[in-house]
């Protein structure tokens, strides 16, 4: 007796875009909420309600103004600069996924994070010694040192893998970015060296951490994640079509080149933003589209925007244990590395195991 046709499945409606979309934000402002009233000074839901009324609306308040303060001034800039970093590397880490058609891609493949670090740690450096330098003293100083250093690493990333006749290879990008990182690790540990009795500050800071973050790291963040967002979403469509292979969607009328130069730059534009402002953060960009990509599919137009939110939620959890639960706060980097590191043995092990069966 013959098998009957085989029936199609229907797919499970928690598996759709919209469903997980709905979910992580509902998680995210869960998260968000539950953040800003722990810590040393805690805060109930009936206060954290009356400060939002009072600082949106103008409405009377009970709560004393430095408890205020704290919240608005400290905590929450904070927390904010977490949840942009967050979704500026799970965006980052899914365009860098799809665009090299490669699952263990993320932004440090091409160099990008490390050449942000490069260039943050030049100008902590600098500052070291050159005190009283007026440049080395603004705000931006910090974020503008590791924007142009990471620019520069994907201008010679790209000039590097570039062919003969001018074209980009994802094999070739991903050579050159393990070059670059390699000289930018060795670039990093002289400039260590050379700080002497103050290299604490730079390790610290390449542990990566949210501490004393502001509103203005936040609006960094948010000033170079939007435009990234906005053009890697412009060219989803095509980058579903470029998984298929360069000859397919040349064939199809896309313009490789192009979408390519604009993804990369999208995609190391959030990145290094990121990175100027919390350090050296591992695993986030890696882990956080995988996981999303298993749940809701390969769709770009979907995975990029879902990835953000699942990035910006890892993120501020990340933080949130790190500066209520643990004893010390340790860099949230050192916990990131460890809990995604941890997942993704797992996933990787599971589709070992796979493969050994078929």
């Amino acid at each position: 007796m013959t098998d009957g046709p085989a029936i199609a499945r229907p797919r499970s409606p928690w598996r759709s875009p919209w469903s997980l979309g709905a979910a992580l934000f509902a998680a995210l402002i869960v998260m968000l909420a539950l953040s800003l009233g722990s810590g040393y000074l805690p805060f109930t839901p009936g206060e954290l309600l009356e400060a939002l009324g009072q600082q949106l609306f103008g409405l009377d308040s009970t709560l004393a103004e430095e408890r205020a303060a704290v919240l608005w001034e400290v905590r929450l800039p904070r927390l904010m600069t977490a949840l942009l970093a967050g979704a500026a590397l799970g965006l980052s880490g899914a365009v860098f996924q799809g665009l090299l058609l490669n699952p263990l891609a993320d932004p440090y493949t091409l160099g990008v994070s490390s050449g942000a670090a490069c260039g943050a740690a030049i100008v902590i450096v600098a500052g070291l010694f050159l005190p009283g330098l007026p440049l080395l003293e603004t705000p931006w100083a910090l974020t503008g040192g590791a924007f142009v250093m990471a620019a520069l690493t994907l201008a010679l990333v790209i000039a590097l893998a570039r062919d003969e006749q001018k074209h980009l290879s994802p094999t070739n990008l991903i050579l050159a970015g393990v070059i670059m990182s390699a000289i930018l690790s060795a670039a990093i540990s002289f400039i260590k060296y050379l700080a002497g009795e103050q290299v604490s500050s730079i390790i610290f800071w390449l542990l990566g951490s949210f501490q004393a973050r502001t509103w203005t790291d936040a609006a960094v963040v948010l000033a170079f994640f939007i435009p990234a967002f906005l053009a890697a979403l412009w060219s989803a469509v095509d980058l579903n079509i470029m998984t298929l292979g360069v000859r397919s969607a040349e064939t199809l009328g896309v313009n490789t080149r192009r979408v390519r130069l604009t993804l990369l730059a999208a995609a190391s534009l959030a990145a290094s933003a990121a990175v100027s402002v919390a350090g050296v953060i591992g695993f986030v960009g890696l882990i956080v589209p995988h996981l999303v990509r298993l749940v809701s599919g390969p769709d770009h137009r979907s995975l990029l925007p879902l990835s953000a939110l699942g990035g910006a939620l890892l993120m501020l959890a990340a933080d949130t244990v790190v500066r209520v639960v643990l004893p010390g706060e340790i860099p949230v980097g050192v916990l990131t590395a460890l809990l995604a590191g941890t997942v993704f043995l797992v996933i990787f092990r599971k589709r070992m195991g796979r493969l050994a069966y078929d």
